[in-house]
């Protein structure tokens, strides 16, 4: 083996297993297998055109060389993003810690305690921050979020607004340049007006369904708005508010107000800048609005023996249910990032925040101060960590600080602010000052020390305690935080322990080396409005990471803004929108999506302002070519696009589909194809050659970002030439097409920082690695399908028989012997495994999806695994429901118990196999109670007497 070929250790297959894998699936080699797989007219002619493999430690130093391209200035920007300081332990033992970021999103929640504690608490952090009454598990970014306040207030607008037409939504003047841009895209498809204007000048019509404020404001004015607040509620007007979550720990909460959503970023609470991201935004809103949330809520409820359990709540999933009625189309979360702000917050507890709040906003009274006595004008009546300051010469100033080093926010040619923030000390404060009097032509400060004013006046200072739990009052020595983040982490299955075979979701290596340049300096401190010319390591990174997109996708551009899947749809669409409108068919706008399609899809298309038309699948889980051409004929005129999913979401290639993109193409329409099943094309087909014009990838999927137990994700889109004009752009820093759309995150380009994983994913497996990824994905697949063949049915298979890279089984048949699929999916958790996808696309099948990174060791466990289970629902019936399946999982304190009333030994139950004994996990909790939690949602940590009351 070629110790320096990356390949050989992400590929897990090695090369002596293959004659046996290929024998059990019944090919020659692993080329026949991938000739009976993908139609040979998509096929690629030649092989893919990269940049040969680099190893492992050439990337390291690759990307260290990158870095020290990129200039690191103190940064006082603001305008929503501000250094922090991430606590060592947390950078450690969750940022760089397998167990955490390579988990999935927490579905099977008894094998997810730790995460969904870490999220509660979280959601407890924001509620009592906030002064709201629940909050969700967080949301992409705090732009992200606004545009959700937006809408969800739309959808609750009350029935007169509804009957009179009213679409005007007020945007204070103050609200952060990209939030305004964000609420623009958001707002336009929905056909909703937006109104910016300063609040005083307001006059709560009866037009408005509601607003939304920045507090504190853009350039950092802090308002009282309580009065504003009250006029609204009088009016039949609902309020969102962004808040800076910090500011919340010494201002009056705006829940405290009665305003109706809270929204923020969290990236302040020890989260990297990461030139814009990954960050874990916040989301805040009333009980009665609980239905209502976009994403997801983490809840209390109880196990089978009545022990306090964690699970999702409410919106679990609730796009593949709702589909074109769903409340959001975000499906995903910032977990690993929600879980670090969560955990600073465990941290610092109360006192140390409000200590952190309290030295950043002396700080700024300071500056403001010194400023002042040499005659500059601050502009601020009252400010928490922002000034903002009449500096005459605006361009000599800037020439001054970049020359020291130092970013400040430049308004105009005569203003500037200044973000002050957590990693500030007292030896920045005269380098800071000495600038602006270098402007003026003073060359030293002679300002006094003197005491400062109070500057938060009572009505905005914050008066209510919050984080008394006791988790905020426990964990504040290294070694207690240490321990209890371990608590966590064994409490949780991650790929760190055995494989997670989800289909769709693809859960393969997150290697080492593409996850530890995360947290470098010189890449996590980069603010996303620097200059250009400081992130030329970022700039070279992201601008071959789209040429590589481009070259793997076939087509012509790509934008990394979008920064989850679902958001990535969303951007696709509006491209196409966009098309068509610059062509004057603004009546194109029905979207036409296969009844498999990811619920996502619908959700997407509706945000985008379009109709959506169900077209059938037949009986072999292939879009109904026969359905689709009267569809496409009776919508023709109309027809905007069609979402397909490919390979299908049922794990087929389907032969048919050049044809169908035709079809689309002949009517006028534009083919947007999901990304989502992209680990079986690269390399040997793509969405170019198979006729599309747009397509997201899941870069958490596909190109090695990991799920981090629910998110970051990043779904940047790929775009054919007559769709790269309108590829989205950013208000601040210009990005995207000649005729952009405006933007779709926050950032220029979304999660930067998270691109490198795939930026070296694929640099270190080059052309032959990233197909050799997909060939592998493909056989790996194939030959779980045939070591579990006449245990299980395979729904659906291509042609010739073959499955793509995931397949899906089905265990309806099962119900004979009164098994569900859920009794199998929290069995496999006593053998060692995280269910695969279960109940998805087709009720009472499961998913399985191998990936390339898996062993041949690892496939045959969880086969043997699947197979023992087959046995056990053999010996099961529907008259004895106490079984080893229907009582699963099975808790270390249930089989230690001195009681053991089953008709099964200790031994059947927790060690069913002999491999499980080498490496046992323990389910933390027996089966959770869904309903019983969604009846009574409880979604902070919630002292034990009210948990008992409900």
């Amino acid at each position: 083996m070629k110790t320096d070929v990356f390949a050989s250790r992400h590929i897990g297959i090695r090369e002596e297993d293959l004659e046996k894998m290929c024998s059990v699936v019944g090919v020659k080699d692993l080329d026949e297998l991938i000739d009976q797989t993908i139609p040979h007219d998509i096929r690629l002619k030649e092989s893919l055109n990269l940049p040969p493999a680099i190893s492992e430690y050439e990337f390291l130093g690759l990307l260290e060389n990158l870095s020290n391209q990129n200039k690191v200035f103190k940064s006082y920007i603001g305008l929503g993003y501000n250094e922090s300081i991430t606590p060592s332990v947390i950078k450690r033992n969750i940022l760089e810690s397998p167990g955490w970021y390579t988990a999935y999103t927490p579905y099977q929640a008894e094998i997810a305690q730790g995460r969904l504690e870490a999220l509660l608490n979280y959601q407890t952090m924001v509620c009592d921050l906030t002064g709201m009454e629940v909050a969700n598990a967080s949301l992409l970014d705090e732009s992200t979020a606004a545009a959700e306040a937006m809408t969800m207030l739309f959808d609750l607008r009350s029935r007169g607004q509804k009957k009179d037409g009213v679409l005007k939504f007020f945007v204070s003047d103050e609200i952060l340049p990209q939030t305004l841009s964000l609420l623009k895209t958001r707002a336009t498809p929905l056909n909703i007006e937006l109104v910016l204007d300063t609040p005083a000048n307001f006059e709560f019509s009866s037009e408005y369904f509601g607003a939304i404020l920045q507090y504190p404001g853009k350039y950092g004015q802090v308002n009282d708005y309580s009065s504003f607040v009250e006029k609204a509620k009088a009016n039949d007007i609902k309020v969102a508010v962004a808040a800076d979550i910090l500011s919340l720990t010494v201002l009056t909460p705006p829940g405290e107000w009665g305003v109706d959503v809270v929204v923020g970023t969290t990236q302040r609470f020890g989260i990297p800048l990461g030139y814009g991201g990954p960050h874990a935004a916040f989301f805040a809103t009333k009980e009665n609005y609980k239905r209502n949330i976009p994403g997801r809520i983490i809840g209390v409820t109880k196990d089978t023996d009545g022990n306090r359990a964690l699970r999702m709540a409410l919106q679990t999933r609730e796009q593949h249910i709702k589909r074109d009625k769903a409340t959001s189309n975000i499906c995903t979360a910032q977990v690993l990032l929600a879980v670090m702000a969560g955990l600073y917050a465990v941290y610092h507890g109360p006192k140390g925040l409000i200590y952190i709040a309290n030295k950043i906003h002396n700080y700024t009274k300071i500056i403001a101060k010194k400023l002042t006595a040499h005659g500059f004008e601050q502009v601020n009546t009252c400010f928490f960590d922002t000034i903002r300051i009449k500096a005459q010469n605006v361009k000599s100033l800037r020439t001054i600080t970049e020359s020291k080093k130092i970013n400040i926010n430049y308004i105009d040619e005569e203003t500037v602010s200044i973000s002050i923030n957590e990693a500030f000390s007292e030896k920045d404060i005269r380098p800071l000052i000495l600038c602006f009097l270098e402007s003026q032509g003073i060359n030293d400060d002679t300002s006094k020390e003197e005491d400062l004013d109070e500057i938060i006046t009572a009505s905005l200072a914050r008066k209510s305690s919050f984080l008394q739990q006791p988790v905020f009052n426990t964990y504040h020595s290294e070694t207690d935080l240490m321990r209890y983040i371990k608590k966590l982490e064994r409490k949780d299955l991650a790929l760190n322990h055995s494989m997670i075979s989800l289909g769709s979701c693809t859960m393969k290596l997150n290697a080492a080396s593409e996850m530890l340049p995360l947290s470098w300096a010189n890449w996590g401190n980069i603010h996303p409005f620097a200059p250009l010319d400081q992130a030329k390591g970022y700039q070279l990174v992201l601008k071959e990471l789209e040429e590589q997109l481009n070259i793997i996708t076939g087509f012509a551009a790509t934008s990394l803004q979008p920064n989850s899947g679902a958001q990535g749809e969303y951007a696709g669409l509006m491209t196409i929108r966009a098309y068509h409108h610059s062509r004057n068919d603004h009546h194109r706008d029905i979207c036409i999506i296969p009844a498999s399609a990811h619920g996502t899809n619908p959700a997407s298309a509706v945000m985008a302002g379009m109709k959506v038309i169900v077209t059938k699948t037949d009986e072999h889980g292939n879009i109904d070519v026969i359905d689709l051409e009267e569809k496409v004929k009776e919508h023709s005129e109309n027809l905007a696009a069609l979402m397909v999913t490919y390979p299908s979401t049922h794990g087929v290639f389907e032969s048919s589909i050049k044809y169908i993109t035709s079809l689309i193409h002949d009517h006028g329409g534009q083919v947007y194809m999901d990304g989502a099943n992209m680990n079986a094309q690269v390399g040997l087909t793509n969405p170019a050659t198979i006729g599309a014009d747009v397509c997201h990838l899941n870069l958490h999927k596909t190109f090695a970002i990991p799920h981090g137990g629910g998110g970051p994700g990043v779904g940047p889109i790929c775009v054919a030439e007559q769709l790269k004009p309108f590829l989205p752009s950013n208000p601040v820093v210009k990005t995207g097409g000649a005729n952009a759309i405006t933007a779709i995150s926050g950032a220029p380009w979304g999660s930067a920082l998270a691109c490198l994983i795939s930026y070296g994913y694929i640099k270190m497996l080059g052309a032959s690695g990233v197909t050799d990824a997909t060939r592998y994905s493909i056989l790996s697949a194939n030959y779980i399908k045939e070591r579990l063949n006449g245990a299980y049915d395979v729904l659906y298979t291509g042609e010739k028989g073959r499955a793509a890279h995931e397949m899906i089984i089905d265990c309806r048949p099962f119900k004979t012997n009164g098994i569900e699929v859920t009794d199998i999916a929290k069995r496999l958790m006593d053998y060692g495994f995280h269910a695969p996808t279960v109940s998805f696309p087709v009720a009472g099948t499961m998913m399985i999806e191998p990936t390339e990174s898996e062993s041949l060791s690892e496939l045959d466990r969880f086969c043997e695994a699947m197979l023992s289970i087959r046995k056990e629902i053999d010996n099961a019936s529907v008259e004895d429901s106490n079984n080893v399946l229907k009582n699963a999982p099975h808790t270390l304190t249930m089989v230690t118990s001195d009681n053991w009333d089953f008709p099964y030994s200790r031994q059947l139950a927790a060690f069913p196999l002999d491999y499980v004994s080498e490496n046992k996990f323990w389910p933390t909790v027996r089966r959770t109670d869904e309903a019983f939690g969604d009846r009574n949602l409880i979604c902070t940590c919630t002292p034990i007497e009210a948990y008992a009351e409900a």
